[in-house]
């Protein structure tokens, strides 16, 4: 610890002290409120959004609304689960926007509860996100039964859903899914020509749950939607055939030809000089000699002649460097990667660049067409598209610095 931590206390302590003024003013509501019928506790519901139509704030009502999301999911035949004081702090850092750093096992699925139900009493939505389906869909159930006893809709996206399920999901108070499915929908969303084809509404307040892997981890993984280009796939069997005559060869002078005192000329023999390490292949000067005669052209290095290169190096590569049963394998006609640090088949992945196409033409599967990308967007840009977002993780300190500068989001330790 810092001299300066030592004296002042660090910043997260400094976060803890303004806020507990307001967890002991909730604390302070739960005599009230355990008194109160299901009906009476559900009314409250309806309380909040008519005081906020009047003017008032979602900080204004926080304390009332916290005290009756505690109360009802502390009730037997809802969750039987009543929030501790440390939860109710992780709930309050979250409503401000920001990230609550709390331990596994701290129940931060609960304390999701509390900043979920507050900012879903405005009427345009809360989204939840979680790493996988699994979870969406248990905390959907399972957490939903504290809104929908409070009188909220949940929703849950899932992967094999339709638009008019995705629509009406999204429509709900509360709406869990995967970072996937919310990014991919909001893509599609502006590909639609009408209006009412989209399933979103406005991205108003998202609650990302495992906060550092999807905003710095997977922050610049791009999702992708991409149809099919229009050009022709026959270029890829002729490369390969021109390709599969060819020689191998070697540089005969390699060392002498490295060093440059001696400054003498590469000699080479064969079609095509293979490094396996560098995963490398090349024509030789014979091998482009055979190209021009093989496409007519005069000067394969000429700029007109670029796709014709681009094709015949992805057959050099697809037929001399990528091995069947090492690098991909077949099945059901179509060439599936395999990865090379798992050894797991991943269906749906493509090799991109036409190397997927030239591996086709070798394998003699058939050849599907390049796709070219329709639209694009990084989780980063994603999640920064909504008014308000909050995280939670058991591990965000470190990348403090990234949470600042990229979303403006700081981090408080939850003691």
């Amino acid at each position: 610890m810092g001299f300066f931590e030592k004296i002042f206390g660090n910043y997260s302590e400094k976060e803890i002290k303004r806020i507990t003024p307001i967890v002991k003013k909730i604390e302070g509501l739960a005599p009230q409120y355990e008194t109160l019928t299901d009906e009476e506790l559900r009314g409250k519901t309806q309380e909040f959004k008519d005081r906020l139509a009047k003017g008032e704030t979602l900080d204004d009502i926080l304390p009332e609304a916290y005290a009756v999301v505690r109360e009802a999911s502390s009730r037997p035949h809802v969750l039987n689960m009543r929030h501790f004081p440390v939860q109710l702090m992780g709930g309050i850092v979250m409503h401000q926007g920001r990230i609550a750093e709390m331990r596994t096992g701290e129940g931060k699925t609960l304390v999701a509860t509390l900043s979920a139900y507050l900012n879903a009493l405005e009427g345009k939505g809360v989204h939840v996100v979680t790493v996988n389906d699994y979870l969406a869909q248990r905390d959907s159930q399972w957490m939903g039964e504290v809104f929908r006893f409070l009188g909220l809709t949940v929703g849950c996206i899932l992967n094999n859903m339709d638009n008019d399920e995705r629509r009406e999901a999204y429509a709900c108070d509360i709406t869990y899914g995967t970072n996937n499915e919310f990014g991919f929908d909001y893509l599609r969303d502006n590909m639609v020509v009408k209006k009412e084809s989209m399933v979103q509404r406005e991205l108003h307040f998202a609650i990302i749950d495992e906060v550092d892997s999807v905003l710095i981890d997977e922050a610049r993984t791009p999702l992708i939607i991409s149809g099919s280009g229009s050009k022709s796939t026959d270029l890829y069997r002729v490369a390969d055939l021109f390709v599969k005559q060819l020689k191998k060869g070697r540089i005969i002078n390699e060392d002498e030809a490295m060093n440059p005192l001696l400054r003498e000329e590469l000699q080479e023999e064969g079609d095509f000089v293979l490094d396996e390490k560098a995963k490398s292949v090349v024509l030789t000067q014979e091998g482009v000699e055979k190209a021009e005669k093989f496409f007519s052209v005069d000067n394969l290095s000429d700029p007109e002649n670029m796709e014709l290169q681009h094709h015949i190096n992805n057959a050099l590569k697809a037929n001399y460097n990528m091995h069947l049963d090492k690098d991909y394998v077949i099945a059901e006609g179509e060439i599936v990667i395999v990865d090379e640090f798992t050894g797991r088949m991943m269906p749906g992945r493509r090799y991109s660049d036409g190397l997927h196409q030239a591996i086709e033409a070798k394998e003699n599967v058939q050849v599907r067409r390049e796709s070219k990308t329709l639209a694009t967007i990084t989780f980063q840009n994603y999640f920064n598209k909504y008014k308000k977002k909050a995280g939670m993780t058991g591990t965000a300190k470190t990348e403090e610095d990234e949470f600042r500068n990229i979303y403006g989001m700081d981090v408080v330790e939850i003691p």
